[in-house]
């Protein structure tokens, strides 16, 4: 299997750097690109056309959602590129910006993720078969609000449903779920099902569900 061809964009030339030895060291990436801001990152995009890009989400020239407006960029012009953004930031706001206008091939990571390679190797193939990973820090702090709130859907959810919501965050199919939580694929499937009917989501055609989920709460932030 080739290796999939990533564009990096960070304006930190350390972790710019550290992120493309580490994922060419995996054998499984190879970094085609590592640039220092948004524009660089979306020309190297056009010429190169990569699997993927991993970018953080502040950059010049305004330190401010750069790699999260080119990442939404990248969804109109490239679909078929895979874009995870990287933060440092576990505000439910930012995912919500970056999945405004769809979930497919996107993904929110915290910067932390960086550290643990098979992480981010899980996230970057995800993203590149068109599925969407929103970073367990982020659902946690989601999920433990919303649970405060006596209106939430997600009171309507087991605990076990929860945890299982957290696990479809992440990307994780039914069967690696159910290694992680010990149960069987079936039983994982019902659990679905289960958070599915709960909070009402349908079956809109180019969205997923496992991700709707999620992003159910993430597009109604916290007031």
């Amino acid at each position: 299997m080739s290796p999939l061809r990533v564009v990096v964009a960070d304006d930190n030339f350390l972790v710019r750097e550290g992120t493309r030895r580490l994922l060419e060291d995996s054998g499984e990436v190879d970094v085609v690109a590592a640039v220092g801001d948004a524009a660089e990152l979306l020309m190297a995009v056009d010429r190169l056309t990569p699997d993927a890009v991993i970018t953080d989400i502040r950059m010049p020239p305004g330190h401010s959602t750069e790699g999260i407006d080119a990442a939404r960029r990248l969804r109109r012009t490239h679909p078929g590129v895979g874009v995870i953004v990287l933060s440092q930031y576990s505000d439910a706001a930012y995912a919500t910006e970056l999945f405004r206008d769809g979930t497919e091939g996107l993904g929110y990571l915290l910067k932390v993720s960086i550290g643990d390679l098979d992480e981010l190797l899980a996230a970057l193939k995800s993203v590149v078969a068109g599925r969407s990973v929103v970073d367990p820090g982020v659902v946690e702090r989601l999920v433990q609000h919303r649970v405060r709130q006596g209106s939430s859907p997600l009171n309507a959810l087991s605990p076990r449903e929860r945890e299982v919501l957290r696990e479809m965050a992440e990307g994780r199919t039914n069967a690696a779920i159910g290694t992680r939580l010990h149960l069987s694929e079936s039983a994982i499937e019902k659990y679905v099902n289960a958070i599915f009917t709960k909070l009402d989501l349908g079956t809109a055609p180019g969205v997923s569900r496992r991700v709707a989920a999620v992003l159910t709460y993430l597009r109604d932030p916290p007031g």
